[in-house]
């Protein structure tokens, strides 16, 4: 466009002018130009306006016909020649060069006005850890990966540094920079740079030293009388340290600083800080890290605190919630145990309202998928920003909230996710899942490798150890947990025991613990009575034929039957019935063919409901027989919800119920641990359940779990539990244990798993000791504690005076090891003979002993007594002693003399007696002789003469013949009695004993080669040996206890890392390799798929046979039916079968426990045939007639395969295997179809 002329501006012409706005053709109105300026038409953009529309053909001829990349691989001539046609190809070798840009090494920072906010310049910054990124650094400084990565990481990435683990300390930082200061900048300087002759002189020629300044402190304490001028002296050395300050070395805290500077001057003013700051250090000793809050009084000045709270509820929270909100906005972690329905998601919901209010993401994970979904149908409904991330399902992973399974948030971690660095809060919801043995270590790895910017909040039900628990998380996260822990129900329980049978017996509930919780002893008897009325005369007399706890079907019915009608006829409904077997479920809700429970308008609701949910299915999905049978019973009012119903039909039933539509409803447990559904009465078939090993009554936890979901708030006034008692009334103890014993302890269910040691052996700064370390299993060790004692210990250890081996006392050490030896070695032999019968028959009354102790030497006794108790036994015995030495205490200068020297005490003087109560320790040998005494009158007269008045007494007939018997037994053989030997006499055959007692013998009998006894120091010399070396010992332990060495699973990570590295998934040096690598992106039976990956096992079948194939690595039920199967997957079957031998035989030859057997047993090929038809295309109600496998497992079974073909798939990327990644791809395609990937009910 070229510039148009315009005549200067002349009187006549209007002050007007254009101004062209951009290139959108828009023009604006000036009407008052600046004067002296002429108002040619101005442009805010440059002159020649872009192009306004690209030409296609050029575009589409650069982007396809002349990029070299679109040329056909194959049958190039044709094709080459045509190109060369159609275009002039230019060569740009300077293409293959890419090259990524180096990171900017500075930026720009703004200058302001302090005053008014101007900008006033810029200034380049230096920007610090610019080489910092995901693949070598642990730092949040470190750039962001790239956006593909961003929310689940990638395996390559190094995770965030956890929480509480230690950062460099402050010695290690002073250590770096000595080193790094090694040049002394005023003595040895080069004077003559290398390669010349001269050089510079630089010696200080005339330039004066200037003297130091004077501490007048110093001078001042020389005058003592002046006492005024002390405090303007204290001002000036303070100045002083100010001006000395730059030379302290660094610390973290200023009163280190003051510390150290107190220690290295002795001015009075400083001493006294130094006894100000020390006490302020005593809290740290034993820091508290778990703080109970207390929820008894009311939180009166809640609005207070919080004026503007960033969620209202329409409700008015409980004081437990109350005090969580406080800790919440106090930005502090919480452990929130409380029934179920007490209310605890208000503080999950406060928690996700306060990162949106702060711009920051909030993670809520779940143990259990279907509460996730339920979850996230909840939150989005209140907050809407809200995400969810399971195996399957990724929705919305940009949301402030996500919703995730506790696996997927372990391995963000593990994998550095960038989702980290907004993470404000983590929610951990049913935290006493923990105690899941298969599962449980995931909450410990995800607990332990959090950072430290993320707050924790964990909800529980009721657990005992909530505080010892909230200590350890504390403990290592470095942290405060405030436990708010309440036992309170808002709808209190009543329990009760149902006996009816009929319509004549209907009325017969017994309440057995009323609201208060008060067990009702009376209402027990009243149902054993009115049991019994029922049973004929002749089994009340004779016992019943059939005593066995199962009842008929039949029977079965009739108890429902009348309790269903008594119930409703009440208005209890809705009624859950838990019990625990899936069959037996199924059984109960077929049986009630004749109740109807409904009426006609809930029936159409119910009607309409259950056919818009199922029209998402495909047609021939629609008629399987289960959803015709359930349509059947939820009509009614009936249904039943277990693992074996189709997850679609259990979400179905959920909805239902949740409105009040299903009036009965069969479950097993799993309802009552995810799903949050209270009723109005719970009812328990039975109190027995099978645990995978055997049958066990209801613990506390898993009663209380389930009783709780009785009774609605705001609905019902009390929860109703009712226990049937269909064979018989339960054993009154069983049901007071399980009412009121106390719910499970959370335990650590830690355990090494491979994938947790090669996802932290890649990452060299963690170390997989550290994880254990910091395990919930590991939590008795109280490593502070520990460390302080060892300082004290080592500094009492260099106050100790120096030990004297010179001459005869050269082998005083020597000695003290013998010595310990044969005490340690006698107190076992002792504890074997106390433990054995024979031992004990030796040691009845009349036996005649030594006695060792501190008042005593060989000297003899004769057993009075021995007490019933087995763990501390002690005997009264009667022991001759010296005139005058009945109570003292005994000359102990000599250690442990009897060791050395057996000849028996034989009293100088008139020979005396004490009766005295002896531990097994004191009797140093049993000796073959017994004497015939009479027990009670000696210990009836020794007690009397102890009396003040007959302590003059004349001893009685009995004692004096005991005291004369020893005396004359002593007389008669003074260099020692024969003693029973363990192993001739006592007859203990137990190999500890035969080798301790020939050891003993030979310890006793090199004793006397020691020089050093007969020094005539020697017990003062020993005395002092004893008193290092026990400091020494302790020191020792401590060490011992607080190295790596004394971790319980220590030895178990030492065979893991043997087995990986005989795999060679990690080099000896312990850096991860590629099958290593491989391996880190499995979450399960990662061993077994990496090797199955790199022997080819999958490479060779068809994508369906894989399928199949991997299915045997989560199907873990017993099947009855044997599949059917081609022979190209029973040799894979048998490859498969053989690498697991392999490696289950490699892991036993390493050390670990479980057996070969055992590994290749948790492979289950039950499922193949149907995974395999399934992947070719069989509709679901023909896959289902294949095998006795319920459909809602088979569902399960197939959603979990995807995500194992997942896993695969990515790792035959990482070893550069396409056709192997593309064929999981097609599997993957092939199975994700129909009713078993119908997507949730919740999500959508």
């Amino acid at each position: 466009m070229d510039r148009i002329n315009v005549p200067p501006a002349g009187p006549m012409d209007l002050p007007l002018s254009l101004l062209e706005m951009g290139c959108s053709g828009r023009f604006e109105l000036l009407t008052h130009p600046l004067p002296g300026q002429p108002l040619p038409p101005q442009s805010t953009l440059p002159h020649g306006l872009p192009p306004t529309s690209l030409n296609l053909e050029t575009e589409v001829e650069k982007l396809f016909l002349r990029d070299p990349s679109w040329l056909p691989i194959h049958d190039t001539d044709f094709a080459f020649q045509k190109f060369l046609k159609v275009t002039q190809r230019e060569s740009d070798v300077d293409s293959l060069l890419k090259c990524t840009q180096s990171p900017l090494h500075s930026g720009l920072s703004v200058v302001r006005d302090p005053t008014t906010g101007m900008l006033q310049d810029f200034t380049e910054v230096l920007l610090e850890n610019t080489g910092l990124s995901a693949k070598n650094s642990l730092s949040f400084q470190r750039q962001p990966g790239p956006l593909s990565e961003s929310l689940r990481g990638s395996n390559t990435n190094y995770p965030f540094l956890p929480g509480g683990m230690e950062e460099l300390t402050l010695d290690q930082i002073k250590k770096k920079s000595e080193l790094e200061e090694d040049i002394d900048f005023e003595n040895d300087l080069l004077r003559v740079p290398p390669g010349l002759k001269a050089g510079m002189d630089f010696t200080d020629k005339d330039a004066k030293r200037a003297k130091p300044e004077v501490n007048l402190l110093s001078l001042l304490s020389t005058f003592d009388d002046i006492a005024d001028w002390q405090p303007e002296a204290e001002e000036k050395a303070k100045g002083k340290g100010g001006e000395e300050a730059p030379k302290l070395p660094r610390t973290n805290s200023l009163e280190d600083l003051g510390i150290k500077d107190a220690e290295s001057s002795s001015n009075p003013s400083e001493k006294g800080q130094d006894g100000k700051s020390k006490p302020k250090e005593k809290p740290e000793e034993n820091k508290k890290w778990a703080i109970p809050v207390d929820i008894t009084s009311p939180c009166e000045d809640f609005h207070k605190r919080i004026p503007n709270p960033a969620f209202d509820w329409p409700f008015e929270l409980d004081v437990f919630q109350k005090q969580a909100v406080l800790r919440l906005e106090a930005h502090d972690s919480v452990f929130v145990a409380a029934h179920t329905s007490a209310g605890k998601t208000v503080v999950a919901e406060y928690a996700i309202a306060l990162s949106q209010k702060h711009m920051t993401r909030t993670i809520y994970t779940s143990p259990i998928k279907a509460l996730s979904n339920q979850k996230f149908r909840d939150f989005k409904a209140t907050f809407g920003d809200v995400g969810l991330l399971t195996g399957d399902v990724q929705l919305s992973p940009e949301s402030s909230c996500l919703i995730m399974t506790t696996e997927i948030l372990r391995s963000m971690l593990y994998n550095g996710s960038e989702v980290i660095r907004d993470l404000e809060w983590v929610i951990f919801d049913e935290v006493h899942y923990i105690n899941d043995a298969e599962r449980g270590v995931v909450w410990e790895e995800v607990l332990i490798m959090l950072p430290d910017h993320v707050s924790i909040i964990l909800l529980s039900a009721t657990v005992p150890n909530a505080l010892e628990f909230s200590e350890w998380i504390g403990r290592i996260k470095k942290k405060h947990i405030y436990v708010i822990s309440t036992m309170k129900r808002p709808v209190p329980l009543e329990h009760y025991l149902y006996t009816g049978n009929s319509t004549k017996t209907q009325k017969e509930m017994f309440l057995l613990m009323d609201a208060v919780g008060n067990f009702l002893t009376k209402g027990y008897y009243t149902a054993i009575d009115a049991k019994k009325e029922r049973t004929s005369k002749h089994a009340q007399s004779f016992g019943s034929k059939n005593t066995s706890q199962n009842t008929s079907s039949s029977q079965d019915r009739a108890v429902w039957l009348t309790l269903l009608h008594f119930l409703s006829q009440r208005q209890q409904t809705p009624v859950v019935a838990f019990t625990f077997s899936r069959t037996r479920c199924d059984e109960n809700a077929r049986s009630l063919d004749s109740m109807d429970m409904t009426t006609s308008i809930e029936k159409a609701e119910i009607h309409s409901f259950f056919q818009k949910s199922v029209s998402r299915l495909r047609g021939g999905d629609r008629q399987l027989p289960q959803i015709l049978l359930m349509r059947g019973l939820l009509k009614r009012g009936i249904a039943v919800h277990h693992s074996g119903i189709l997850p679609i039909l259990k979400e179905v039933i959920e909805m239902l119920f949740s409105r009040g539509l299903v009036k009965v409803l069969f479950a097993t447990e799993t309802f009552a641990m995810g799903v949050n559904m209270p009723a109005r009465t719970v009812v328990f078939d039975s109190i027995r359940k099978h645990d995978g090993t055997g049958f066990r009554n209801l613990l506390p936890g898993e009663y209380i779990q389930m009783a709780g979901r009785a009774g609605r708030r705001g609905l019902d006034a009390t929860g109703t539990v009712i226990i049937l008692c269909k064979s018989g009334v339960h054993d009154m103890a069983d049901l007071h244990v399980m009412m009121l014993g106390k719910p499970t302890v959370l335990q650590s269910q830690f355990r090494l798993t491979y994938t947790m040691i090669l996802n932290l052996l890649r990452v060299e700064a963690l170390r997989v000791t550290d994880m254990m370390r910091r395990s919930f299993s590991e939590n008795h060790r109280d490593t502070q504690t520990q460390e302080k004692r060892i300082v004290q210990l080592k500094q009492t250890l260099s106050s100790l005076p120096p030990l004297d081996t010179e001459g005869q006392l050269s082998d005083l050490l020597p000695y003290y090891h013998t010595v310990t030896e044969l005490r340690t070695t006698t107190e076992a032999l002792q504890k074997a003979i106390l433990e054995s019968v024979n031992g004990l028959k030796a040691l009845s009354v009349g036996r005649v002993v030594v006695v060792n102790n501190k008042q005593h030497l060989n000297a003899l006794g004769v057993l009075l007594q021995v007490s019933n108790d087995s763990v501390n036994r002690t005997f009264t015995a009667l022991i001759i002693c010296e005139k005058g030495n009945e109570e003292g205490e005994g000359n102990s200068g000599s250690p442990l003399p009897h060791l050395f020297n057996t000849a028996l005490f034989i009293p100088e003087g008139p020979c005396s007696h004490t009766v005295q109560k002896l531990k097994f320790q004191d009797i140093s040998a049993i000796t073959v002789k017994t004497l015939k005494v009479i027990p009670d009158r000696i210990i009836d007269n020794y007690s009397k003469r102890q009396q003040p008045r007959f302590r003059l007494d004349p001893p009685g007939q009995a004692i004096s013949t005991a005291t004369q018997e020893l005396l004359r037994l002593a007389e008669a053989s003074p260099g020692g009695l024969a003693t029973l030997d363990p192993v001739n006499d006592l007859k203990l055959k137990g190999v500890n004993v035969v080798e301790d007692t020939l050891r003993l013998r030979m310890l006793h009998g090199s004793l006397k080669d020691f020089n050093c006894i007969h020094t005539p120091t020697f017990a003062e010399q020993f005395a002092r040996v004893t008193a290092r070396m026990s400091v020494q010992e302790e020191l020792d332990r401590l060490l011992f206890l607080t190295s790596d060495q004394s971790l319980s699973l220590l030895p178990e990570y030492h065979q893991r890392i043997k087995v990986l590295q005989s795999l060679q998934y990690v080099d000896s040096s312990g850096a991860v390799q590629l099958k290593g690598r491989v391996a880190c992106q499995i979450s399960s039976h990662e061993l077994l798929l990496t090797e199955l990956l790199f022997e080819n096992v999958l490479s060779p079948l068809a994508p369906e046979e894989s399928a199949a194939l991997l299915s045997c690595l989560i199907f873990s039920q017993k099947t009855q039916v044997e599949p059917h199967i081609t022979t190209t997957l029973q040799e894979g079957i048998g490859r498969v079968l053989a690498v697991a031998q392999r490696i289950g035989e490699l892991q036993r030859e390493c050390g670990i426990a479980q057996t070969a057997e055992e590994f290749v047993g948790q492979l289950k090929f039950g499922l193949t045939e149907v995974v395999y038809c399934w992947a070719r295309g069989m509709p679901f109600a023909e896959i289902a007639l294949l095998t006795d496998v319920q459909e809602g497992t088979v569902v399960r079974c197939i959603q979990r395969l995807d995500e194992v073909l997942k896993e695969v798939r990515q790792a035959a990327r990482i070893v550069g295997d396409s056709v192997l990644g593309s064929k999981m791809e097609k599997a993957s395609l092939a199975i994700r179809r129909d009713i078993v990937f119908t997507a949730s009910l919740y999500t959508h």
